[in-house]
């Protein structure tokens, strides 16, 4: 494995070489974690080990772009200060190395088994055949890994499958080990089921989940896991799709049959910039979800200074009357300063709540619809005095819909996201999280979300109410701004 180590260290030698430049980027937000500098997208081998959560993500240090797939790595004790660390993998074999772009070691997990921490990812070479094989290192420390001498530990795709066989999650249950590796068939996205005893030979179950027809003709990055005494299954589709955004659903995993039942069907997170979410479980005992905060084809502004994604905010997921919900980790509290608190008030046409909110920000506001007339109304954040550069939060009481709309949200993408709403007991309480070039808005306690990367300038900082029409009444807003979290 020297050519490994030599390629960790020309990764290594290259980030230290570029990031202090990076890191002067305009876009580079606050308190959503990054990498150094190059490109980032899925989350990996996210894991609490030996005291302390570690975050793993596909890389490509060289360029801002998408390239060889490296494991990029780092650490916290709060989920918010991250130490990054050396390179955990680097293509370097024939199973993960080519002559061409397209190559590297692709998405996946990671477990602890006997104080070890193993990696499992997929091995790719477009040049190969098969393409796409699954492959693991180790390590002792959790900073310094070996990958496996005998790799590939799945060297094909079953007849289930095809050639496009990627981002194994490896779990526990009982005496066994598991593992879903996303693939497809004729079509039809499937999840396919790995049994183990010793993490390293894998004997193959079958299809344990796969697409209605609906629901994509290729699915990555599955998780299946338990939570609140229930299975569920979150996968990222490619095509086929509604929406084409990952869904969750609640359902059974039968370890008996081998085969997981599918319950409603549930739209994870309705924004434009949200895919691959990976999730685990902490010390205590919460199941926490990390996505990448950006998709393919992107207008990425951030590219011409040398970097290019982001991870979601991490949150921790409940099943509350059998949907998913989603709210930031609590850590996030430590973040906040300098309180602005309203109480219950009413206001009609606009209403001025900041003219220099902080470009990073949590705000939490409960409307009162009972007690108001207006059809359509919400807030604008991130905009400029004239108005020319905002982004619109929508609630439409008819359609009952909330929508993010970044149609004048500076540069980047424009475009709307809708989320279906319930008012509660005649009330809607919104969550948001804003920082220099993101948003993520959690309605009704997380129960829908919107995820956007929004790119406006840094002096388009007021914040203001308004209604369409009628009168509003807002039963309590709060505004905090976000401590800068340093690199």
């Amino acid at each position: 494995m020297i050519y490994h180590e030599k390629e960790k260290q020309k990764a290594n030698d290259f980030i230290t070489e570029l990031s202090k430049e990076t890191q002067k980027s305009q876009y580079r937000l606050n308190y959503h974690f990054m990498a150094p500098t190059g490109w980032i997208n899925d989350p990996n081998g996210l894991v609490f080990y030996k005291g302390e959560y570690h975050i793993f993500y596909q890389h490509n240090p060289y360029s801002p772009e998408w390239g060889p797939m490296h494991w990029g790595h780092a650490k916290s004790r709060d989920l918010i200060n991250w130490e990054h660390l050396p390179i955990a993998l680097a293509p370097s074999e024939i199973y993960d190395y080519g002559t061409v772009h397209d190559h590297g070691c692709f998405s996946g997990s990671a477990i602890v088994k006997n104080d070890h921490l193993y990696l499992f990812f997929t091995g790719h070479s477009i040049e190969k055949d098969p393409m796409q094989v699954q492959c693991v290192a180790t390590s002792q420390d959790g900073i310094n890994f070996k990958k496996h001498e005998e790799n590939p530990i799945i060297n094909d795709f079953p007849k289930d499958g095809t050639k496009d066989f990627r981002d194994p999650k490896v779990w526990k249950y009982e005496e066994f080990f598991y593992m879903i590796v996303g693939s497809k068939k004729e079509g039809i996205g499937k999840a396919l089921l790995y049994q183990s005893k010793d993490l390293y030979k894998w004997k193959y179950i079958g299809v344990v989940a796969e697409s209605d027809g609906t629901q994509g003709d290729m699915w990555e990055c599955p998780d299946l896991f338990s939570l609140d005494n229930k299975d569920v299954l979150i996968v990222s589709p490619m095509y086929g799709t509604k929406n084409e955004k990952p869904f969750y659903t609640i359902g059974n995993m039968s370890y008996k049959t081998k085969k997981f039942t599918q319950g409603l069907v549930n739209t994870l997170d309705y924004g434009s910039d949200f895919y691959a979410p990976q999730t685990f479980v902490d010390d205590k005992n919460r199941r926490i979800m990390i996505a990448w905060m950006d998709m393919w084809f992107s207008h990425r502004p951030s590219q011409k200074e040398g970097w290019a994604g982001a991870m979601t905010f991490p949150r921790e997921l409940k099943i509350i009357d059998n949907k998913l919900y989603q709210v930031p980790v609590d850590e996030i509290e430590t973040l906040r300063e300098n309180l602005k608190d309203f109480q219950s008030f009413q206001y009609e046409n606009e209403y001025m709540i900041d003219p220099q909110l902080s470009v990073s920000s949590d705000i939490y506001i409960v409307y009162d619809i009972a007690q108001s007339s207006s059809n359509e109304f919400g807030l604008f954040v991130r905009s400029s005095e004239d108005g020319h550069e905002r982004t619109k939060i929508i609630i439409d009481i008819m359609k009952q819909e909330v929508l993010v709309d970044r149609n004048l949200s500076g540069t980047g993408e424009k475009n709307v996201s809708r989320a279906p709403v319930s008012f509660i007991n005649g009330k809607l309480e919104l969550r948001i999280l804003l920082d220099t070039t993101s948003i993520e808005l959690f309605i009704n306690g997380g129960e829908q979300v919107i995820t956007k990367r929004i790119f406006p300038n840094l002096n388009s900082n007021l914040c203001k109410l308004f209604a369409s029409t009628g009168k509003m009444k807002i039963e309590h807003l709060k505004v905090w701004s976000m401590k800068k979290v340093i690199e």
